[in-house]
């Protein structure tokens, strides 16, 4: 079914609807305020107010005369009648469980929506041979989406089944009657049947010393026709059409081991459906409905209902704090069951309604319900502005949005929205997203939604404003090195890249003045290792020509080879460079010269193998002094100032000389290789244990 709008302005005043004169609406308010009085159980200024609404209908009166005439109350009840009035104005979609919570919390006074629910049914009742189908038809379907949950909210369960299937009656017609006319063949049969099902169950079950009584109950037309359209079967498909209860009159810490003697002894009886059990008493609904369910195969193999519950349980039910509206489906509200219920038991126990002011629609203190054009309606919590609803329709509206229209009157974004508002968003395509705006919304969706809005358009400036930079970089004839580039950042007090570009697009910094201060720090500090400078480790490289002359690998150590011959001459291995304090051996090249290998070079096993006959052995001899160039790798986290941080450290020590560094950075993490000049194995141990004390390093090997 498409969406359901009112096709009129006058919801409880009918007669130009429907054509009613005068004489024939005092008749209905006399019907209506009998429904109120017999069957609800309101009186006094209640039934005055009903008996009135001709009066101001066909302007016989004034709210100011009734006020003066009947008393505030009668007053006030008319006047909520015309608050409902208005929202429907708004033409809003009636079938949504918004609405029903909306006419709830808008109504200042309980009575009024059960004056509306008296009004519907006898409406319902009159129209019969209407000829206005098309008001027939839009009546009934109101009826059934709006009028039929209320009344089972507030627990008027008959007058909600009646509404239920007078509007069947109406909207399917031949529906209704092929279901009524089946009821109506099988009732005497029906009846036997429910009849013999309980005589035998009732005498078991009193006789195992269970105080109960059972009941059959058939189930109403419209149950009956929407069991069909779920379970696409027709009338003779249908094998519940009645339930049997059966209610336990027991001590409460009692309920739980008599319902289930119960069970037990009706199980016995007659074989049950083990899919069809629901046990609602060992882990009661979240609503609180205790019961257990099941169907079991009766007599003549059909299949029966059984609901066996205890007075406790059946009040509870039956008075509306589980309230079958929700165990149906129909969702609610929290804290919406002790309300109506406090509801209810008044209209019941109480000698006179005065007391009925005090409820006011506090209920929904916490939430407003607000439509749009459309008639669409959402709900917000409440302190929630115009710039919410403009988020919650849709993120380009909110980030364009400019303010709204309410009620047809221009407001600004942060106008807090009410209840019954009518919202419609103003917007500009010049319009973006401020950070201010988050102190305007209320909702969590509208928050993320401006953070992602603020986040991308930072992005767009950021990349214009580096854009921006590098065109005035390049005007100067400068290419501008990243390292010089991030000590320009950080001299300018910015701990993050995208601060820094954010300022240049909202015309913090000047692009000219931030080339100037690059050429500043480019010329006046020398940005290499050992300084000062917090640098990344992302591309950074040291050039040779910054150190010691790189050694050749002739050393004037005294060395010993084979038997302990001295003085040859060799060279140290490129392929593992060893020095002064490394196992070591020798191994003779084809034109003689010896090459001096490490004993855990990588390719000493295959120079073993090969040719074993041109390895030789050789040691150190004496003290090392010359410096031997050795290779280090390094792995960690790249933070801010971890090169100096590891530079440092050799530059403190006179003995050590840095020859290279290369490192690289991906994804926060830096690898590269340090290449050192040094005199021995022990000053080598030492400044690995050093290098590994440096925080962010995660590993430091020589290769």
């Amino acid at each position: 079914m498409n969406n359901l709008y009112l096709c009129t302005e006058n919801l409880y005043f009918m007669a130009e609807l429907f054509g009613f004169t005068y004489e024939e609406r005092k008749r209905m308010a006399a019907q209506t305020a009998e429904i109120l009085e017999e069957e609800i159980g309101l009186k006094g200024d209640a039934i005055q107010a009903v008996h009135l609404i001709p009066d101001i209908e066909f302007g016989k009166l004034t709210m100011e005369q009734v006020e003066d005439q009947y008393g505030p109350q009668a007053a006030q009840i008319l006047h909520g009648l015309n608050r409902i009035q208005q929202l429907y104005q708004k033409n809003p979609v009636i079938e949504s469980e918004n609405f029903r919570n909306l006419l709830l919390s808008f109504a200042e006074d309980m009575r009024v929506i059960l004056i509306m629910i008296a009004d519907r049914v006898n409406l319902m009742r009159q129209i019969r041979d209407t000829k206005n189908v098309e008001a027939k038809m839009a009546v009934s379907q109101e009826a059934a989406y709006l009028y039929a949950p209320l009344a089972h909210k507030l627990g008027l369960y008959k007058l909600k089944s009646e509404l239920e299937d007078l509007s069947l009656k109406y909207m399917e017609h031949d529906a209704y009657y092929m279901i009524r006319e089946k009821l109506s063949e099988t009732k005497a049969s029906r009846d036997a049947y429910i009849e013999a099902f309980i005589k035998p169950v009732e005498a078991k079950v009193k006789a195992a010393g269970i105080n109960c009584h059972i009941k059959g109950r058939t189930k109403s037309i419209h149950s009956i026709w929407e069991k069909m359209k779920k379970q696409k079967c027709g009338f003779e498909g249908i094998y519940d059409l009645f339930a049997i209860r059966i209610i336990i009159d027991c001590p409460e810490e009692k309920e739980k081991m008599q319902c289930w003697q119960a069970y037990s002894i009706i199980t016995d009886m007659y074989q049950p459906n083990p899919k069809r059990l629901r046990d609602w008493i060992s882990v009661p609904k979240s609503n609180g409905y205790e019961s257990l369910h099941i169907t079991v195969l009766g007599p003549d193999q059909k299949w029966v209902e059984v609901q066996i519950r205890t007075e406790r349980m059946d009040e509870v039910a039956e008075r509306g704090v589980a309230a079958h509206w929700r165990y149906k489906g129909v969702k609610g509200e929290t804290g919406l069951d002790e309300w109506l219920t406090g509801i209810r038991s008044m209209l019941e126990h109480s000698d006179g309604l005065d007391a009925m002011d005090q409820f006011k629609m506090d209920l929904y203190e916490d939430e407003v319900f607000v439509f749009t054009p459309r008639g669409d309606l959402y709900k917000f919590p409440v302190g929630a502005t115009v710039l919410d609803f403009a988020y919650h329709i849709h993120s380009k509206l909110g980030n364009q949005c400019t303010g709204g229209r309410i009620n047809g009157r221009v407001v600004s974004i942060r106008q807090v929205l009410k209840s019954g508002d009518q919202v419609e968003i103003l917007t500009s395509s010049n319009q973006k997203p401020r950070q201010e705006w988050l102190s305007i919304v209320k909702t969590s969706r509208a928050k993320s939604k401006i953070r992602l809005a603020l986040k991308e358009t930072q992005q767009k400036e950021g990349l214009f404003a580096k854009e921006m930079l590098e065109r005035k970089f390049k005007n100067r004839k400068i290419e501008p090195e990243d390292s010089v580039m991030f000590h320009v950042i950080k001299k300018l007090g910015f701990k993050e890249v995208s601060d820094f570009y954010k300022h240049i697009a909202e015309g913090d910094l000047d692009a000219n003045a931030i080339v100037d201060k690059y050429i500043e720090v480019r010329d006046g500090e020398k940005v290499i290792t050992g300084d000062n400078v917090a640098r990344s480790a992302s591309e950074f490289e040291l050039e040779q020509s910054k150190f010691s002359p790189v050694n050749t690998g002739i050393v004037d150590d005294t060395l010993v080879i084979d038997r302990n011959l001295k003085g040859l001459d060799y060279q140290l291995a490129r392929c593992c460079s060893p020095i002064y304090g490394d196992p070591i051996f020798g191994f003779v090249t084809i034109n003689g010269g010896i090459k001096i290998h490490r004993q855990d070079c990588p390719n000493a096993p295959e120079l073993r193998r090969r040719y074993g006959y041109r390895v030789v052995k050789a040691k150190w001899s004496g003290k090392g002094s010359s410096q031997y160039s050795i290779t280090l790798r390094v792995i960690g986290n790249d933070d801010i100032g971890i090169v100096n941080n590891l530079t440092s450290i050799i530059s403190k020590d006179e003995k050590l000389v840095l020859r290279s560094i290369n490192i690289d950075s991906h994804d926060g993490l830096f690898s590269g290789n340090l290449v050192v000049m040094l005199e021995d194995t022990s000053r080598l141990e030492a400044l690995i244990k050093k290098l590994r004390t440096v925080k962010g390093v995660k590993q430091v090997e020589r290769i």
